[in-house]
């Protein structure tokens, strides 16, 4: 008997009809083995804010129907959405409360804050941000040095490094400073040698003991000025960020600009926990995990194990020249490596401050000590502003990314090493700084980020630095360590590819089928530009969500 079987054509699938066509003349993906830019990539098809289809226009025809919508940019470029891998959106709001001093001599800040003052109102508290802690090199850390200038108002001025302020002597009498006040972690009040205050508050809870008693800005207000904050940022073309920190009222803040609309840019919130942080607060914290809005989430923690250079407080292998940054913050320091595991045990990622060479290499040993759990989630260290040639490979074996900003040894240090940070460290350990490209070509992860309001936000002036290792507007001064330059393409994937991989996630940082739809537009393709021309290359659009955000 003959059997005669049929088959029959497998079911076409239906072409998806997209919401909108974004038309340029290049397209640079970026996704993993992809040259730059396949032959004919200058078309990418977006549906319910996801990527269906990326190619040239004549091969996504098939995707347009009566509702597409077709943008066209003619001579542009568009590589995958900029991320700025480190930020604080809504703490960012109270650091730069007041009148901004980044780089002005001790002169030009006081003459601020007396213009300030002859505007204020009677015994009001006046503000400033991005004190140059250069300017206490005599002196030392005081607010003291601003009593004639602020005319009998008390004054809190933050240093650049936001990690610790001045107050001046009506500050210090206005909350009742002693220099007696103690902490479950390692902030300080800064004493004379008489045990008097100078008005130095180091770290967090110290800066709190003055914030706690000043009348603090409402929700609407600071929603108000974020939103200038976000569509400055999508104007200069980031379509996201990592915000360190789960700042109080950013959920009242956040829910007052939803209810406006949709945010300009994604938001991902990592909650900080303090020192001394108990069992209660790592279960609320981990409870957050997940909250959201449309367009912002919170997302991983963010630990803290060390302060910065400028102030001390960085934890060092040896002293620096004061004696100072030979502990962690974390006053005990096991505590760290329990709730590192607590998080890691639940899938939940993690992103450590480490900027001395000690504290990056303790981070790493506990990573390390995790063994298996460590692979539940995504794991990063921030800042690693110092480390030696033994540290550099660790990253890639671990598998823990590097989230740097170099802007930071371009705009606070010097080639001479004649600033407070160098001569702090010293020549050996300060000619170990920022060591972007080699951990880089280590093979590890490296996310790139302002740190704003540390540092400006703007993506193109962070990425030409990074490359060029001197302030793009300071091309008279000699490079920061110029071995640790950055390609472009290096800089680049540092916003896109690489932040992504940052927090472990494969649907953001490339343009493809599936990824979200999160784009910048530039109007000239910036891999065949210089770090100069980088730094003011205009942003034609940015894409969030397979919207326009900006134009």
């Amino acid at each position: 008997m003959t059997h005669t079987t049929t088959s029959q054509a497998p079911t076409a699938r239906p072409v998806e009809i997209a919401d909108r066509l974004v038309v340029v003349d290049r397209v640079h993906p970026f996704t993993d083995g992809a040259s730059p830019q396949p032959a004919g990539l200058d078309t990418v098809a977006i549906r319910d804010g996801r990527v269906i289809a990326a190619g040239s226009r004549d091969e996504l025809a098939i995707h347009v129907g009566d509702d597409t919508v077709i943008d066209e940019h003619p001579g542009a470029t568009l590589v995958p959405g900029l991320v700025d891998g480190h930020t604080h959106i809504v703490f960012g709001l109270e650091l730069t409360r007041g009148v901004q001093l980044t780089d002005l001599t001790l002169d030009e800040a006081q003459d601020r804050i007396a213009a300030a003052a002859a505007e204020a109102a009677p015994g009001t508290w006046l503000f400033g941000w991005g004190t140059d802690p250069n300017i206490f090199t005599e002196s030392g850390f005081t607010g003291k040095l601003f009593d004639e200038a602020a005319a009998g108002h008390p004054v809190f001025l933050r240093l650049r490094d936001a990690h610790s302020a001045v107050i001046n002597s009506a500050g210090i009498e206005a909350i009742g400073l002693t220099g007696r006040e103690t902490f479950p972690d390692e902030s300080a009040v800064g004493v004379d040698e008489q045990g008097q205050p100078t008005g130095y508050l180091l770290e967090l809870s110290a800066m709190d003991l003055a914030l706690g008693q000043v009348p603090a800005e409402s929700h609407e207000e600071l929603a108000d000025r974020l939103a200038v904050v976000l569509n400055g940022m999508a104007a200069s073309g980031i379509t996201g960020t990592h915000v360190m920190d789960f700042h109080a009222g950013s959920r009242e803040v956040l829910e007052i600009l939803e209810s406006r609309g949709d945010l300009p840019i994604r938001l991902r919130f990592s909650p900080m926990v303090l020192p001394g942080a108990t069992d209660e607060t790592l279960e609320q914290t981990a409870a957050l995990q997940g909250l959201h809005g449309r367009r912002w989430r919170v997302e991983g923690v963010k630990f803290m194990i060390d302060g910065t250079v400028d102030n001390g407080s960085a934890w060092l292998r040896e002293p620096d020249c004061y004696g100072q940054g030979r502990r962690s913050i974390w006053t005990d320091t096991e505590a760290y490596r329990g709730a590192l595991r607590f998080f890691a045990e639940r899938g939940i990622a993690t992103a450590t401050h480490a900027i001395g060479d000690q504290g990056v290499a303790f981070v790493l040993d506990a990573i390390e000590s995790l063994g298996e759990v460590a692979q539940r989630s995504a794991h990063r260290i921030e800042h690693i502003e110092t480390i030696p040639d033994s540290t550099v490979p660790r990253f890639a074996e671990l598998s823990v990314a590097a989230s740097m900003q170099p802007i930071h040894g371009t705009r606070h240090t010097r080639a001479d090493r004649t600033d407070n940070w160098s001569v702090r460290l010293g020549e050996e350990r300060a000619s170990h700084g920022w060591r972007c490209r080699d951990i880089r070509e280590s093979g590890a992860v490296l996310a790139l980020g302002s740190d704003w309001p540390v540092t400006p936000y703007d993506p193109r002036v962070m990425m030409a630095e990074s490359i060029l290792r001197y302030p793009v507007a300071r091309p008279e001064l000699a490079p920061v360590q110029p071995k640790q330059a950055l390609t472009v393409q290096q800089a680049l994937e540092g916003y896109t590819s690489h932040a992504a991989r940052a927090i472990g996630v494969d649907d953001e940082g490339a343009v493809r089928p599936g990824a979200r739809a999160a784009f910048t537009v530039f109007a000239a393709d910036p891999l065949t530009m210089s770090a100069q021309e980088l730094a003011t290359i205009d942003v034609v659009a940015t894409y969030v969500d397979g919207e326009p955000v900006s134009r």
